[in-house]
């Protein structure tokens, strides 16, 4: 399994520009880029643990080993 390298901010920022530029075009990219400030943060831990709580973590694993096979 490859380690997770962080990208440079400049470099993510274009990336999601781009991406959400061609999935949505001009318009609709910055509408959605609009709405963001709207939107509630919700606290990493607290998402994290609801999502650890809904996890098969069984399942979770397996596909893990799977995609370490591959």
């Amino acid at each position: 399994m490859k380690a997770a390298k962080a990208l440079d901010e400049h470099v993510r920022n274009q990336r999601g520009m781009t991406a959400l530029y061609k999935e949505l075009g001009p318009a609709e990219a910055r509408r959605f880029i609009a709405t963001l400030h709207d939107m509630p943060h919700e606290d990493s831990v607290k998402r994290h643990r609801r999502w650890q709580a809904s996890l098969d973590k069984k399942a979770f694993v397996k596909r893990i080993m799977a995609a370490q096979r591959s």
